[in-house]
C-alpha cells in the first residue's frame, strides 16, 4: 500500500510539472505574436478566424463568436484583410461553425468573395495544419481570444508557419473557467505535437482561397 502511494504521488508530481512546463513553454514562445495595436499589423493579411459556436448552451449569443467576428470585420475595414478562411467544426447539419461565421461576416460588411470555409477545422491543430496543407496558406493572421492565441501560434510554429493572432479585447462572464480550461488544453496541445504525434482528423485534396 505504502509503495502504490509512493507511485501515485510521484505521478501526481511529474503531472504537475509537465502542465506547469508546457504552459510556460507555450505562452513564453508565442507572447511576442500576440498583437493588440492595429498600427502594426500587416496590410493585406491572409485572416484565419478560429472557430467558436454562435450559441451558447441555453441559447444566448455567445460573445466570443461575437467579438471574433466584429473583430474580424474591423480588420477588413481597416485594410488589413485581403482574405478570410473561416475555420471551425461541422459535425451536423445543425451544427456548423463556418456557416455561421460567414453569414455573421457578410452581415457586418465582408464581401461573401472574400471568405472561404473550412468545414473540418473540428480542433486548433486541425484549423491550423489545414490552413497549410489544404489551402496552401504559411502566412496568417488569427483572430480569437487571447488565451487561445497562444496555442494558435505554437501550433503553428512546430508546423514552421509565419503566424501572428490578432487579440480580440473584450472580456465576459465565465472567462475564468474558459481560461482554466485553456491551460489544460495547452498542456494537450504539447502532449499531441511533440509525444503523440496527433494529425488531423481529416485532410484531402488541396484547396484554394477565394480572394
Amino acid at each position: 500500500m505504502k509503495k502504490s502511494l509512493k507511485v501515485a504521488w510521484w505521478l501526481v508530481a511529474l503531472a504537475a510539472v509537465v502542465f506547469t512546463v508546457a504552459n510556460w513553454w507555450v505562452i513564453e514562445s508565442t507572447k511576442e505574436r500576440i498583437i493588440s495595436d492595429y498600427q502594426v499589423l500587416p496590410d493585406s493579411s491572409v485572416v484565419l478566424v478560429l472557430g467558436t459556436s454562435s450559441k451558447l448552451m441555453g441559447g444566448t449569443p455567445n460573445p466570443y463568436f461575437e467579438d471574433r467576428i466584429e473583430t474580424a470585420a474591423k480588420l477588413y475595414k481597416l485594410g488589413k484583410a485581403k482574405a478570410f478562411l473561416l475555420s471551425g467544426d461541422n459535425r451536423t447539419k445543425y451544427y456548423n461553425e463556418p456557416a455561421e461565421m460567414r453569414k455573421a461576416l457578410i452581415k457586418a460588411g465582408v464581401p461573401a468573395g472574400l471568405i472561404t470555409l473550412d468545414f473540418a477545422g473540428l480542433r486548433t491543430l486541425d484549423s491550423m495544419v489545414r490552413c497549410k496543407e489544404i489551402f496552401g496558406q504559411n502566412k496568417v493572421l488569427i483572430v480569437t481570444q487571447p488565451f487561445h492565441c497562444y496555442r494558435a501560434i505554437f501550433i503553428g510554429d512546430y508546423y514552421r508557419m509565419d503566424v501572428v493572432a490578432w487579440r480580440t479585447d473584450a472580456s465576459f462572464d465565465g472567462t475564468l473557467k474558459v481560461e482554466l480550461r485553456e491551460y489544460f488544453a495547452r498542456t494537450k496541445a504539447v502532449l499531441d505535437l511533440y509525444l503523440l504525434k496527433t494529425t488531423p482528423r481529416h485532410l484531402g485534396a488541396r484547396e484554394g482561397l477565394t480572394i
